[in-house]
């Protein structure tokens, strides 16, 4: 770990990059078990104020001095799926044909989900991982149809952002199909005194492989074995990685992913505390993991904030982030809190009581929020060093120019009202891949998208 310890002495920061919402975007309510994403099924979406929304969030998290990144969506309706399905032609004809056919299919092909980049993979930074590289290993998405489709494309994006070789490695998704589900970072959390330092991961998953779910009202889509195979491919020690299950009645209460239910930043974990069966007990567990830091814990009461409320809110779906300059944590919220009375109650006392979390800021993402995404899952969290944010290979860290010319693409080639029945549209096909086209050259990503192929 030699090359870890000198690599402490760089400065390190938490780069987030945001997926940036794709012109597809709707609400077409393919997510079982997503309360949000079933609730809003068949409204109007504006993929245009979607995309400027998230631009925004991105633009404040950049104005309290963190460094921001963007991701961007993929290539929807994914004509190689249709394909590979039997439908043959052009991509105008494969498009027609089988909306006519199965426009439930085409539904899936276009969802926009990629825009929830906590999804989009499990990222271990060089200090935790035995090689000393920053590791990387696509979600596969397995719960969902709609989502499997995403790793290949996922995988090449972020190739193209992180080169292969002395400094980032790649791993394949874990294999297996639905039994061995991965969902990425949104069930990921890593503890530390600094992003710099050696820290401890705990991987929270809603089932075993092979266990009967009976338990279960909504699907446990993150499997234990494929967590222990990430920690094996990224070379993780094992004094320094924790597995934990979710509380069933989280998942049955709409909290598929446990960055609806708890969130971390540094040595500080925010969580309610049905989030997990034993809450006492992983505490005790990080703690003894982090030798020589002191741990925060802050254990959310159901008769302060119940389950249902910070699930419908997104309470713990917020971005807890470490500003420079500022004493204290900042939680970066949905609207939907402060407009929660006993979320909103809860977050004001917090920040009055000078605990950790000294500032709370909220931000309008109400576009994704409607399909069951907020500021957390609108973002990958990436440890790095000056020497990996000059390492990238790609135009994908936010500039003021950036900013700008991401804001004026959007308007350019976005609609503001897309309906589920608009996704057979061959105008709206053409419309994005001309799009996204545009974009691979101004993020300097290369040929990604199977189009371009």
């Amino acid at each position: 770990m030699a090359d870890n310890l000198n690599a402490t002495r760089e400065k390190w920061q938490e780069v987030n990059f945001d997926g940036l919402v794709g012109a597809t975007h709707n609400y077409a309510g393919l997510s079982y078990g997503n309360v949000a994403s079933a609730k809003h099924s068949g409204m109007v979406a504006n993929p245009r104020e979607g995309a400027l929304q998230g631009l925004q969030k991105m633009q404040h998290l950049r104005s309290l001095g963190l460094m921001q990144g963007v991701l961007p969506p993929h290539d929807r309706p994914h004509i190689s799926t249709l394909r590979a399905l039997g439908y043959t032609g052009s991509d105008a004809e494969i498009l027609t044909s089988a909306y006519r056919s199965n426009p439930e299919l085409v539904s899936n092909v276009s969802s926009s989900a990629t825009m929830w980049t906590a999804n989009a993979a499990t990222i271990t930074p060089s200090p935790d991982a035995a090689d000393g590289k920053m590791h990387f290993t696509p979600a596969n998405l397995a719960a969902m149809y709609h989502r499997s489709l995403e790793a290949p494309t996922t995988a090449r994006v972020l190739k193209a952002m992180f080169p292969e070789g002395d400094r980032f490695a790649h791993h394949d998704p874990i294999a297996g199909g639905i039994h061995m589900g991965d969902e990425g970072a949104a069930n990921h959390n890593r503890f530390c005194t600094d992003y710099g330092e050696q820290g401890v991961s705990l991987f929270v998953y809603g089932r075993g492989a092979f266990e009967k779910t009976s338990h279960l009202t909504y699907p446990g889509r993150q499997c234990k074995e494929s967590c222990l195979g990430i920690f094996a491919q990224h070379g993780v020690a094992p004094e320094r990685m924790l597995l934990e299950r979710q509380n069933p009645a989280a998942i049955n209460a709409g909290a598929f992913h446990n960055d609806v239910v708890a969130v971390s930043n540094k040595t500080v974990f925010f969580y309610h505390e049905e989030a997990f069966l034993n809450p006492a007990d992983l505490e005790q567990a990080i703690q003894r993991a982090m030798i020589g830091a002191e741990m925060q814990f802050i254990k959310v009461l159901s008769s302060d904030v119940p389950l249902a409320d910070a699930v419908s809110s997104y309470l713990f779906n917020s971005q807890l982030v470490s500003v420079p300059g500022r004493d204290g944590m900042t939680l970066i919220l949905p609207v939907e809190v402060e407009e929660t009375p006993t979320a909103k109650a809860y977050v004001d006392s917090m920040v009055a009581n000078g605990g950790p979390i000294a500032r709370s800021e909220y931000m309008d993402v109400r576009e994704s929020m409607r399909n069951g995404g907020g500021p957390a899952c609108l973002r990958l969290r990436v440890a790095m060093s000056d020497s990996d944010i000059q390492a990238m290979g790609a135009n994908c860290i936010i500039t003021d120019a950036l900013l700008e010319t991401l804001q004026g693409w959007v308007k350019k080639h976005y609609r503001d009202r897309v309906l589920p029945e608009d996704l057979g549209d061959v105008a709206l096909m053409e419309e994005n891949f001309t799009a996204l086209d545009e974009l691979t050259q101004l993020l300097k990503l290369g040929s990604v998208y199977d189009f371009q192929r």
